[in-house]
């Protein structure tokens, strides 16, 4: 499942950190290493799990290799949240029904859960 794998991809705080950054545009891996206690091939390594995780996506400008956030890349993990959120509030919503009518058939001095 696509969102399996995004959920594994940022669960590692520095491939967080390079996803976060990426937010304000592409950058090479120099310009992503920069200022971090990983050197460039780990965080070669740590965009290679984010691009198999269908989060980054590369393109070449020159000898430069630029990564970029991936448009629609956690949409699978969105779509698997909603789905957990619907079946939430669909059983509240059914809780809701329970009890109210649950409320309309007591009698009085019955107790009602």
């Amino acid at each position: 499942m696509a969102y399996e794998m995004i959920l594994t991809a940022l669960a590692d705080p520095t491939r967080r950190a390079i996803f976060e950054d990426l937010r304000g545009g592409g950058r090479t891996v120099a310009a992503l290493a920069e200022g971090r206690s990983v050197s460039r091939p780990a965080v070669s390594q740590h965009l290679k799990v984010l691009d198999l995780a269908g989060l980054v996506e590369v393109r070449q400008e020159g000898r430069s290799r630029i990564y970029s956030l991936r448009r629609g890349g956690l949409a699978p993990l969105r779509t698997w949240i909603d789905r957990m959120w619907d079946d939430a509030l669909t059983a509240y919503a059914e809780e809701v029904a329970r009890q109210t009518e649950d409320m309309a058939n007591a009698k009085p001095g019955d107790q009602v859960d």
